[in-house]
């Protein structure tokens, strides 16, 4: 059985894991030090880039032939 590629490039899909770390890195750091509720911001753009990854992984895995649920 063959495996469909995602729409993510493994250079993409490199470059989204080190942006998602980065960020959720980040929130805590600025969330310890800022004084406002700016450190919420980076926990969005981690949550929006692991929802990316969550969903490349999901299309890697679905059998080459299969139709998508869309």
């Amino acid at each position: 059985m063959q495996q469909a590629s995602g729409f993510l490039t493994v250079r993409q899909r490199r470059l989204a894991w080190l942006g998602f770390l980065l960020a959720a890195v980040q929130a805590p750091v600025a969330a310890r030090f800022a004084t406002d509720d700016s450190w919420l911001f980076s926990l969005c753009v981690a949550l929006m880039v692991a929802t990316v990854i969550l969903a490349d992984d999901a299309s890697r895995r679905r059998p080459a032939g299969a139709p998508s649920s869309d």
